[in-house]
């Protein structure tokens, strides 16, 4: 545990270097782009006077020892665009995204589960077959793509969702989280399909049918229990990779999340804004990945039993 929790530091703190390296090495003048969308007539005084209040002005590694030590105290600076700590503006967002992602596994779960079962169940027949079609045709489908058309149909011909929001609400999450679970679906499908299909060729299975169990006890009972560990490391892959926010799928509905505020802020060059949201993508990835390695020692006995000795 505690070596799982130094190998967290390191990469946090490795994150959080290169990542202002990139920041402070990219192109453009943040107080330039700040002072222009704000409509004010800028002069060298004046630019000089914003890069000096903003610590722009500073040398690199000055810059990032100031950024530092605010972390260690909660503060992660003041987003230039905004105008409200870094931290306040990514709660903001991160409700949103956090809303979305729920949904978004949900219907997942609803959708990838029962068609993978009844694929691996029905191997080499039509229900199969139509599955794994609608699946590669999934998989084939850019995100994007099917967020517009689901937006042109139910959004401005059928009139029933929000083409444009800037609150959460019920109808706004709607859309964006069906757009995400079929692509993610799409994916899930073929994995649930092949890792029941992995267990239903193991020999437990061989005995339990020798032993007179219908398939359903066998699978509901056996093969799905033992089929919960594979899948529980795609589903925290996904959590996380939805908690980071999907930037693409947020910003076709223009729907409030943590993506959509991650694109505004590269465009604007708000730099603060920028590393405190790749450091939230690293410790949400990290924190998921060490909730999935939790759940395996508490699923698995033979893990539990590793452990102690």
């Amino acid at each position: 545990m505690l070596n799982r929790f130094i190998q967290m530091l390191v990469t946090l703190i490795g994150v959080s270097f290169m990542t202002f390296c990139l920041t402070y090495l990219a192109p453009g003048d943040p107080a330039a782009m700040l002072l222009e969308s704000a409509d004010t007539i800028v002069s060298e005084e004046v630019l000089e006077q914003t890069r000096h209040e903003l610590g722009l002005d500073q040398p690199f590694l000055v810059q990032y020892g100031n950024w530092v030590g605010g972390l260690l105290h909660g503060d992660m600076g003041m987003s230039y665009s905004a105008k409200k700590p870094v931290l306040d503006k990514l709660s903001e967002g991160f409700v949103g995204t956090l809303l979305l992602a729920i949904v978004t596994v949900i219907f997942v779960l609803i959708i990838s589960l029962p068609l993978g079962i009844l694929s691996a169940v029905r191997q080499n027949e039509y229900p199969d077959y139509i599955v794994r079609f609608f699946s590669f045709v999934g998989v084939s489908m850019p995100s994007f793509w099917l967020g517009l058309i689901l937006l042109y149909i139910f959004g401005l011909k059928l009139g029933w969702f929000p083409i444009a929001t800037s609150k959460v609400t019920a109808n706004s999450i709607i859309l964006p989280a069906i757009t995400l679970a079929i692509y993610q679906s799409t994916k899930y499908v073929r994995q649930v399909r092949t890792v029941i299909l992995d267990e239903l060729h193991q020999d437990y299975v061989i005995g339990a049918r020798a032993r007179g169990l219908s398939e359903q006890a066998i699978l509901w009972k056996h093969v799905l229990p033992n089929a919960v560990l594979p899948l529980i490391t795609l589903l925290g892959m996904s959590i996380g990779w939805l908690l980071g926010g999907v930037a693409v799928i947020e910003i076709v509905f223009s729907y409030p999340g943590i993506g959509n505020m991650a694109v505004r802020a590269i465009m604007m060059r708000d730099y603060p804004l920028i590393e405190g949201f790749v450091l939230w993508i690293a410790i949400a990835y990290m924190g998921i990945n060490f909730l999935v390695d939790l759940s395996y020692n508490y699923l698995d006995p033979k893990l539990r039993k590793g452990a102690r000795s």
